[in-house]
């Protein structure tokens, strides 16, 4: 398998190289050549796989030997997910008519930690190996992330203390929580530096794109991502699909190759690419619900075709989710337009001096092919977590509230509610990483684990920088020279 950058503009690579460098260097999002497709005679065959071994499975179709030897990925996927409190990695419930995947059970209690624990792993492994391969030639690499809020604490909790590794995660100042504020200034390993950004998300996420851009500082300093533009997070977020796909199967006591429905909450659309990707490669998936807060530009486009950037980003009770431009979604448009890099060039440049992208209505009703979308209000956002705790004693975050809020609203409007269609909604985090929400709903703080109660007990570390390319760049190159 090789991976080619969906702008086209440079030669195809390794999943090696890929992963390493994160950001192509004409700006484009990796992909694989080529969608593995899987017989339904396969399908069978891993239905009874543990997570770990559906993991390698799946995994092994989209790299070489000659990237990393089957007999290491598997000790690296065996390896990673030994902190998870669930030993499936993730559990799947029946709550009501539907099915909820708890995907929260990683370390920072949020569903980053299943791809990012694999990744820490992983950028670990190939540096290894690159050292080893060229013993005179130093090789390092230089994380550099933005986080609305989990992505931050999943990161730093899968690369602390890795060796030829440095992590910086930006964030936006007061519009994360507390616990997820918490979960990254308290981790004080030297490789690991938390920076605050005075403004929003996309501010952060824009001067990550920027410095990644800067093809001469990501050179020398050799920067690596691990947001979901990272392809190997959207091919460690494919497996849960597959995962969940055999537990309702499962549940449901039949051998039918039944469709399934998933409901997703969406920020910058790794998520549910990665439930795309699934979908292509042969999962029985009938339809993907797109769920977004009032940061709604991705539901705006599944409605009427336009992607268009609104003058501000809305705070809302699901703040990992309040993001205006979704990085990934550049990976969607490209097998929408049929695999034309020229045209996707077209189409970004465009955006990317007027915050406009409008698609014909014959692009709009392929992509509702796939894909139906919602959006959900902060008073929705409550209602349904005060309906999940009141009617099945069940507390779910306002992430996943979103996602159940959308589910419903789109089904209604659609007519697609049908019992003999199941509905799985992704629940992302743990309901006490945003207490407040949850207490706004339901009266009352929800349950919070040992883990999370010790963080406000823990000394911290943050730097503070305003929303400054240049400031950011300064930043790094005097801590990474300093390190190293």
């Amino acid at each position: 398998m090789q991976y080619i950058s969906t702008r086209g503009q440079v030669e195809k690579t390794s999943f090696q190289n890929a992963v390493l460098q994160g950001l192509a260097d004409d700006g484009g999002l990796y992909i694989p050549e080529t969608i593995p497709s899987i017989s339904l005679e396969t399908l069978g065959t891993w239905q009874k796989h543990s997570y770990q071994e559906l993991f390698f499975q799946i995994s092994s179709l989209f790299l070489r030997e000659e990237d990393i030897p089957r007999e290491e990925l598997r000790k690296i996927i065996f390896g990673c997910y030994e902190t998870f409190r669930e030993k499936e990695v993730v559990k799947v419930n029946k709550v009501g008519d539907l099915y909820v995947l708890e995907l929260f059970h990683g370390p920072t209690f949020s569903f980053k930690d299943v791809a990012l624990q694999f990744l820490g792993c992983v950028f670990e492994y190939l540096l290894q190996k690159k050292h080893k391969a060229n013993p005179e030639k130093e090789a390092r690499l230089t994380v550099v992330g933005a986080t609305s809020g989990d992505t931050g604490s999943a990161a730093i909790y899968g690369l602390r203390g890795k060796q030829r590794i440095s992590c910086f995660i930006l964030y936006p100042k007061n519009r994360v929580s507390a616990i997820q504020e918490r979960q990254m200034i308290t981790v004080l390993d030297d490789n690991v530096k938390n920076i605050t950004v005075e403004g929003t998300f996309d501010n952060c996420q824009s001067i990550v794109k920027e410095l990644f851009n800067d093809l001469e500082f990501k050179r020398k300093y050799s920067l690596g991502a691990i947001n979901s533009i990272n392809w190997a997070r959207i091919m460690a977020q494919i497996i849960y699909y597959f995962y969940s796909y055999f537990r309702v199967r499962e549940q449901l006591n039949t051998q039918e190759w039944i469709k399934i429905r998933y409901s997703v909450p969406t920020g910058n659309f790794g998520d549910i690419l990665a439930g795309f990707y699934a979908r292509q490669m042969g999962l029985p998936i009938e339809k993907l619900y797109c769920a977004t807060n009032a940061n709604n530009i991705l539901h705006r486009f599944f409605d009427s075709g336009n992607y268009h950037k609104s003058d501000k980003v809305h705070v809302t009770h699901s703040p990992s989710m309040d993001i205006e431009v979704a990085s990934n979604f550049e990976r969607f448009l490209f097998y929408l337009n049929g695999k034309n890099h020229t045209l996707l060039r077209e189409w970004m440049s465009n955006f990317n001096a007027a915050g406009k992208l409008s698609l014909d209505s014959d692009l709009l009703a392929k992509a509702n092919t796939y894909i139906f979308s919602d959006d959900v209000s902060n008073e929705e956002t409550l209602a349904t977590i005060k309906k999940y705790a009141e009617q099945f004693n069940y507390e779910v975050c306002p992430h996943t509230a979103v996602g159940l809020a959308a589910a419903e609203k789109i089904s209604k409007r659609t007519g697609d509610d049908s019992k003999d269609v199941p509905l799985v909604c992704l629940a992302t985090a743990h309901p006490a990483k945003f207490a407040d929400a949850v207490k706004k709903a339901i009266g009352k703080d929800p349950v919070l684990p040992d883990k999370l109660a010790e963080l406000s007990t823990l000394k911290t570390s943050v730097y503070e920088l305003p929303a400054d390319t240049l400031k950011v760049k300064q930043f790094i190159t005097t801590t990474v020279d300093n390190f190293g």
